[in-house]
C-alpha cells in the first residue's frame, strides 16, 4: 500500500462478516473462560488484551497503523506526546544515567529533560545540531544511553540531519530517538536515514481536527542492545518472575 492507503487501512484487517471501520472498544476489561488463560496473559507466555491500560483492540489497531507507517516494526500509545518521550527515556535510562539531546527541541522536551528528568536523577545535555561531529562527540559520556533530536523543529523548523547524526550515535553504540511530530511520516519516515526510536505527539498532525491528546512511541526494531549498556532488554527483569 501506497502511504494514503496505510492511513486508512493499515492495523486493522476485518474478517469475513465483520464492519469495514475499525470498531471503538470501550470496555476497560476483557472475558475469558479460565483464569489459566488470564494467567498466561498476566506472564506475556501469550497475546492478548486483559486491561485497557496495558492494551485494548482499538489502540493496538492505531499502533499497528502508526507503525506500519513509520516502518517500524511496533508501537505503543501514551496519553500526550511528552508521555512518550518522557517513556522512551525510562526505557534506556534510569538513575545515574546521561542522554545527548540536540538543543533546537520543543519548549516542553527541553524543559522535560532539563528539568524534569534531572530530578530523576538522569542529566542530559544539550549540543548544537549544527556543530561538528567532534564536538558533539565530546558530550558523549560512559553513561550516556541515547542521543535525541527532532528531524523539524517546533517551533523553529530547524532540520536535523539524521543521518549524520545517527551514523554519530551508532560509532557510539547509542539508539538514536526523534520526534517526528511536525513532519509526520508522510514527510518524513526517520527509520529510512538511521533513527532507532520515534516519538509523536499525535495530538498535531496525527489527529487533525482537534479532538484527542495523545503521543506514541515507534521502534525500528533494528538497533542492537545486546552490548551490555543496557541491561533492561537483556537480563532477567525480576518483576516479571525473571523474563
Amino acid at each position: 500500500m501506497k502511504t494514503e492507503s496505510l492511513c486508512l487501512h493499515a492495523g486493522y484487517t476485518p474478517k469475513n462478516g465483520e464492519p469495514r471501520v475499525l470498531p471503538i472498544v470501550q470496555s476497560t476489561t476483557f472475558t475469558y473462560d479460565s483464569t489459566a488463560e488470564v494467567a498466561k496473559l498476566f506472564d506475556l507466555e501469550t497475546s492478548g488484551f486483559f486491561y485497557t491500560r496495558l492494551g485494548n483492540p482499538t489502540v493496538d489497531a492505531v499502533e499497528q497503523k502508526i507503525a506500519a507507517l513509520e516502518g517500524g516494526v511496533g508501537a505503543l500509545c501514551t496519553s500526550s506526546g511528552q508521555a512518550a518521550n518522557l517513556i522512551a527515556i525510562l526505557n534506556v535510562a534510569q538513575s545515574g544515567d546521561h542522554v545527548v539531546s540536540m538543543a533546537s527541541i520543543y519548549g516542553g522536551t527541553f524543559n522535560l529533560f532539563a528539568v524534569t528528568l534531572k530530578k530523576m536523577g538522569i542529566e542530559v545535555t544539550f549540543v548544537d545540531q549544527r556543530a561538528d561531529d567532534a564536538e558533539i562527540e565530546k558530550a558523549i559520556r560512559p553513561n550516556t544511553k541515547a542521543v535525541f533530536g527532532e528531524p523539524l523543529t517546533n517551533p523553529s523548523m530547524d532540520v536535523l540531519d539524521i543521518e549524520r547524526i545517527a551514523a554519530l550515535a551508532h560509532r557510539h553504540g547509542l539508539p538514536l530517538i526523534v520526534d517526528n511530530t511536525f513532519a509526520t511520516p508522510v514527510l518524513c519516515r526517520p527509520f529510512d536515514f538511521g533513527a532507532d526510536i520515534v516519538v509523536h505527539s499525535t495530538t498535531k498532525y496525527m489527529d487533525g481536527h482537534a479532538l484527542q491528546m495523545g503521543g506514541v512511541i515507534v521502534d525500528s526494531g533494528k538497533f542492537d542492545w545486546t552490548s551490555g549498556r543496557f541491561p533492561e532488554f537483556t537480563e532477567p527483569d525480576a518483576s516479571y518472575h525473571g523474563l
